[in-house]
């Protein structure tokens, strides 16, 4: 058998040999025999997982549910069981494109929403105000729930001036369900707010372009901030990753 040295897999791969290393320190690629002078013997399936663990571990993922799914991938492959991982990469880009479907549909439905050519996205036919607790429960959040997404000034409901207590009225339910609707597909609350900013000063165009562009105030943003732009990064790693994976598992075919 041919091995290979580190700095053949480094070369191959596009990277410092001490990346090699910390691959296999973390145990991203199969165990690596060693010979009498003690230099490795990495073989063709260690840069085959060389290559597969780069693209699972390419970038940060937006959640844990994104990495649990990366990973697997990666198991398979270190188990030489190709055609496996073939199969949970085609999984994983199936699951990143659903993501990212249900986040352009919710951009989509704020965007006819802002413009008032949605007015069954409210979803309520309710004429007199409710109170929060009714409204939680239409809403199927948490009374807590609406009380943060108003103290971070996602919405401002009106009250009632004798006792006090909030009075959400359709309008403000429809805009509560839009928060909702995109907060469950992904988005932030700084996203969220950002584009409520912007449809309160009565613009209601480049909604998408708002949720997706942090302003230059803010700092420190993370990949909730950049739903739209994220979700497509993910969908082109997610498929670099299939074809890989398609062509390491015909050569072992």
């Amino acid at each position: 058998m041919k091995y290979l040295h580190t700095a053949d897999l480094a070369r191959a791969a596009g990277v410092h040999p001490n990346t090699v290393r910390r691959y296999e320190e973390r145990g991203l690629l199969p165990p690596v025999e060693r010979g009498a002078n003690g230099y490795r013997h990495f073989t063709q399936r260690h840069l085959d997982c060389l290559r597969v663990a780069r693209l699972v571990h390419l970038d940060t993922y937006p959640g844990r549910a994104f990495r649990r799914s990366a990973n697997t991938v990666l198991e398979r492959a270190l188990a030489d069981d190709w055609a496996g991982a073939l199969e949970r990469g085609r999984a994983h880009l199936a699951f990143v494109r659903a993501e990212r479907a249900q986040a352009e549909a919710a951009a989509a439905l704020l965007e006819r929403w802002a413009a008032g050519a949605a007015g069954e996205t409210t979803g309520d036919t309710t004429r007199q105000p409710l109170r929060i607790g009714p409204v939680a429960r239409l809403l199927g959040v948490s009374i807590d729930m609406l009380r943060n997404w108003e103290r971070n000034g996602l919405a401002t409901i009106p009250r009632d001036g004798e006792n006090g207590y909030r009075m959400y009225r359709p309008t403000d339910i429809g805009r509560l369900r839009v928060i909702r609707l995109l907060s469950r597909v992904g988005y932030s609350q700084m996203a969220i707010l950002r584009m409520m900013l912007q449809l309160d000063r009565g613009v209601t165009t480049n909604l998408r372009d708002a949720l997706d562009t942090p302003r230059h105030d803010e700092d420190v943003y993370t990949a909730a901030d950049r739903w739209l732009t994220t979700l497509a990064a993910q969908d082109e790693v997610a498929t670099r990753l299939v074809a890989t994976l398609a062509e390491i598992a015909a050569s072992r075919s």
